[in-house]
């Protein structure tokens, strides 16, 4: 984890990168596709939406309630058949717009985690700059 300056630029420009964008998204497809079938199974999924941990941290739900995790796949299994596709993945990722939006173009300090959409964008930011 490293604490970054953000704002909504920062971000839209990675997402608009598409190549960048992209890449990045399958990217993080293929290191959760464990059993490297192309799809992504609950079983999959699980260990990262539960990481994200904010159900209980920021909103004092019990994480152990599996129900609501199972909620967050359900947006990603846009289809329903219990499997969520690069086709699917890359379409939620794209509430990366969402976040850009609510950061505006004032810049924010926040925690991001190593190897986060978030974090790359930093990252790819700052090359630029250089």
């Amino acid at each position: 984890m490293s604490v970054e300056i953000v704002d909504g630029s920062t971000v839209r420009s990675f997402v608009d990168d598409e190549a960048a964008f992209n890449a990045s998204v399958d990217g993080r497809f293929a290191a959760l596709d464990a059993d490297r079938d192309g799809a992504l199974s609950y079983a999959d999924m699980s260990g990262e939406l539960m990481a994200l941990r904010v159900l209980d941290t920021h909103l004092g739900v019990d994480g152990a309630d599996d129900g609501l995790y199972r909620g967050l796949f359900a947006r990603f299994d846009r289809d329903g058949d219990g499997k969520v596709g690069l086709h699917e993945f890359r379409a939620e990722m794209e509430v990366m717009l969402a976040v850009a939006n609510g950061l505006g173009f004032l810049p924010v300090q926040m925690v991001v985690e190593d190897g986060s959409f978030l974090k790359v964008a930093v990252d790819r930011e700052l090359a630029k700059a250089a």
